[in-house]
């Protein structure tokens, strides 16, 4: 696909005019979504020919009472007390969706580590690293944007840690 300029398309995400204004390279990515689709993360990997160790999902959890951001391969799942154990806290459960949808203004499907309504910590997945591109939600269901590990990290002053299982 080709690289967007780096001017401010009309219709942007958060996500997309957060990365365009940081002046970071990325790449769009669109694909129609399935509304009947199982999993947002496993649909887009498909949908964009990408194996999904490379595209990763956008979870929000509970973390002693405070919402932290957790991205993690859609191939795997997130690990609860790695997580936890991450961002130095005891107990960690997945939070409301309503609150995380509140909270990052991106609805669930969507919810993009970029350009969140509120920053919130961010813990990406150690996998990340592996890899010279990772595929991430740009903020809308449909819609991913391709980067570096280190550009997403410092984008969003993430700690990367083992948080993801297979």
């Amino acid at each position: 696909m080709a690289k967007k300029s780096r001017k401010q398309q009309p219709g942007g995400t958060p996500a997309t005019v957060a990365l365009t204004t940081a002046g970071t390279a990325f790449t769009v990515h669109s694909y129609e979504h399935d509304p009947s689709s199982a999993s947002y993360g496993e649909e887009a990997a498909e949908a964009l020919g990408v194996s999904p160790d490379r595209v990763f999902k956008t979870l929000v959890a509970d973390v002693d009472g405070e919402l932290v951001v957790a991205v993690v391969p859609v191939a795997g799942s997130l690990d609860l007390k790695a997580l936890a154990a991450a961002v130095g806290g005891k107990r960690a459960a997945m939070a409301d969706p309503a609150a995380a949808e509140r909270t990052t203004g991106y609805v669930r499907g969507g919810i993009s580590p970029l350009g969140q309504r509120k920053r919130l910590r961010t813990v990406l997945d150690a996998s990340a690293a592996s890899h010279p591109t990772i595929c991430v939600s740009a903020g809308r269901r449909g819609l991913e944007v391709e980067l570096s590990p280190e550009d997403l990290t410092a984008m969003t002053t993430a700690t990367l840690a083992p948080i993801g299982r297979t």
